[in-house]
């Protein structure tokens, strides 16, 4: 049992988080950092030689992959050790994720087999079916897939027209799903239909059942070695015990299970976010231009640094969030017949955050290769360098997982449902910052802070923006804010940047009262803070002036422009000194 403060998910915003209480990378241990040595070399030896063959599909590749991860653990660290897999904490499971991110289309496959192939019978399988299923998925000798979308329901994956039909003692299934990932060379695929035409519910299909079949492998932008394919159900019969779940509640592990999606995908664009840094700075250090080398120049520095400091974000929020995992984790009876049903449950009460990394971290990546392919010149263009590769792979992780944007509607709406149900003080917070703008506003005392003090005391005034545009927000529109899409994207910004900001300033006052005086991470904190200031008071102006007007806008622009002030900083040196560690270290590092 742990003795730290229960969390709940999106408390952030109304709690107060000491820096103690928060896990980061250098909290781990020497077996977690052996974990991820150990991904980090089968990615280097056995992934990345054979990679244009991946990509070129060569028939047997990347199932001969995923065989050769099971054989040393890498696909068994979320499956129970009763079944045969490591038990392991979720912190070391986002290590692995981050281990293998930059392994190009072999973290696609990875993910599938170990999150969304393999945990729906961890979480909701019978003893019987995990028994069966979980130690042969552990180790590699069954491959699964995950079948939940349709051609005509992407996101809205509750408009599956797939079918079920119980028949004596079979299911009896058809239909068309796409976009399944690993279902080319898969031995089995979670699969989600209708039984009878209207109860959404979860079935495991094995993939040689008489009447399913796959079609071509689709021609992808990117992430080309891995299998993407529609599985067609033609009267396929699969025995009654197949049935994952309870009729009618396939939603509930389809939901469930992306929320694990999510934070396994922030995790392992992470990794991919420091590898793209590396080789970019491996190649602007050796190219030369009017006599020196790229990264000499100021202007190159300045995007080193600024895309060094937003992986030091997202890695903050990724490891936190898992730490909160952890500690919910914890609190459960681990002896309980539910246990791994209750786990579950735990996370989804931190789905808040599993949106917020996924979103937050997919689009750090996508600002990592932009700037990669803007680095490398005319050669980022090319196929021969791997600038193109690691641009086209990176567009996909604002789709995977439900796209950027639901998630981002759903930052806030789970937020605000979570407070109208009593699960959150929300709403009087935000009726206190209201409050508080009717009042004079305090001059800030002078005198010497602590490390980092400042930098918490501007977290603690983005909160006050996000809980101002959200209490206006729910305030004027009710129960029609859904339908204000561009209003809840706005406010989820504000609210993304905050937890970011949060989780990098949380680690950096670690460090300090562990000893470690690091000047880098004091330049990224520098680099942080302005960069989520700006952000957020942009996002809440847009947000404040389609909901309010006249007298009210005004002074709710009074109290936003309050929260998202910051004093003048040297940003361009701040970032100059994160590009130096990093060109010194040859990569990503936070120097222990």
């Amino acid at each position: 049992m742990s003795d730290k403060t229960q969390r709940r998910g999106g408390g952030f915003l109304i709690e107060e988080t000491p820096f103690e209480e928060i896990t980061t990378p250098e909290d781990f241990s020497q077996e977690t950092q052996l974990l991820a040595q150990t991904c980090r070399d089968f990615v280097a030896q056995e992934v990345l030689p054979v990679l244009d063959r991946l990509n070129a599909h060569e028939p047997g590749l990347m199932r001969s992959l995923l065989e050769k991860a099971g054989e040393i653990g890498l696909l068994s660290v979320d499956v129970p050790e009763n079944y045969g897999g490591l038990g392991a904490p979720k912190v070391q499971s986002m290590v692995v994720a981050e281990s293998i991110g930059a392994g190009s289309s072999f973290p696609v496959a990875h993910g599938a087999q170990t999150g969304i192939g393999t945990l729906p019978i961890v979480y909701f399988g019978t003893p019987e079916q995990k028994q069966k299923w979980l130690p042969k998925l552990a180790t590699g000798e069954v491959i699964s897939a995950y079948a939940l979308t349709e051609a005509g329901s992407g996101s809205d994956a509750l408009a599956a027209k797939a079918t079920a039909v119980l028949d004596g003692d079979e299911w009896v299934l058809n239909g068309e799903k796409t976009f399944t990932t690993n279902g080319g060379f898969s031995d089995i695929t979670i699969l989600f239909a209708k039984v009878d035409g209207e109860k959404f519910s979860a079935f495991i299909v094995p993939m040689d059942t008489p009447g399913v079949s796959v079609g071509e492998e689709e021609h992808k932008m990117g992430i080309n070695g891995s299998s993407t394919v529609s599985v067609i159900m033609q009267d396929a019969r699969i025995p009654k015990e197949n049935l994952l779940g309870e009729v009618g509640r396939g939603h509930v592990i389809a939901f469930n299970i992306l929320d694990v999606g999510r934070f396994k995908l922030g995790a392992s664009v992470v990794g991919a976010s420091k590898e793209a840094l590396k080789e970019t700075i491996g190649y602007t250090t050796q190219r030369q231009q009017f006599g020196k080398a790229l990264s000499d120049f100021p202007l190159s520095r300045y995007k080193l640094g600024y895309m060094a400091s937003r992986i030091y974000a997202a890695e903050s929020a990724v490891y936190r969030t898992a730490g909160l995992f952890d500690e919910a984790i914890a609190r459960l009876d681990h002896d309980s017949e539910d246990f791994d049903r209750n786990v579950i449950k735990a996370i989804d009460d931190f789905a808040i955050e599993c949106s917020i990394i996924k979103v937050f971290a997919s689009e750090v990546l996508d600002h990592v290769v932009d700037e990669m392919v803007q680095l490398y010149g005319g050669y980022g263009y090319v196929e021969d360098y791997p600038a193109s590769r690691y641009y086209r792979d990176s567009r996909i992780n604002r789709i995977f997982e439900g796209t950027n944007e639901i998630n981002r509607m759903l930052i806030p709406g789970m937020i605000l449902k979570r407070a109208m149900k009593g699960d959150l003080p929300l709403l009087a917070a935000a009726k206190a910052i209201q409050d508080e703008l009717l009042s004079i506003p305090s001059l800030d005392e002078g005198g010497e802070k602590e490390p980092f003090e400042a930098e918490m005391e501007q977290v603690g005034k983005l909160k006050k923006a996000v809980l101002l545009v959200a209490g206006v927000a729910a305030q004027k529109l009710g129960a029609h804010l859904q339908d204000e899409q561009e209003v809840l994207v706005h406010t989820a910004d504000m609210i993304m940047e905050t937890y970011a900001l949060e989780s990098a300033v949380l680690r950096a006052r670690k460090m300090i009262a562990s000893g470690k005086e690091i000047p880098v991470v004091q330049a990224m904190i520098t680099v942080l803070v302005n960069d989520a200031v700006e952000r957020a008071g942009r996002a809440g102006r847009a947000a404040l002036t389609h909901v309010a007007d006249g007298d009210e806008l005004n002074m709710m622009l009074v109290g936003l422009r309050r929260f998202t002030k910051v004093p003048p900083v040297d940003i361009v040196d701040a970032a100059r000194v994160v590009a130096a560690s990093a060109i010194d270290n040859g990569g990503y590092r936070v120097p222990a």
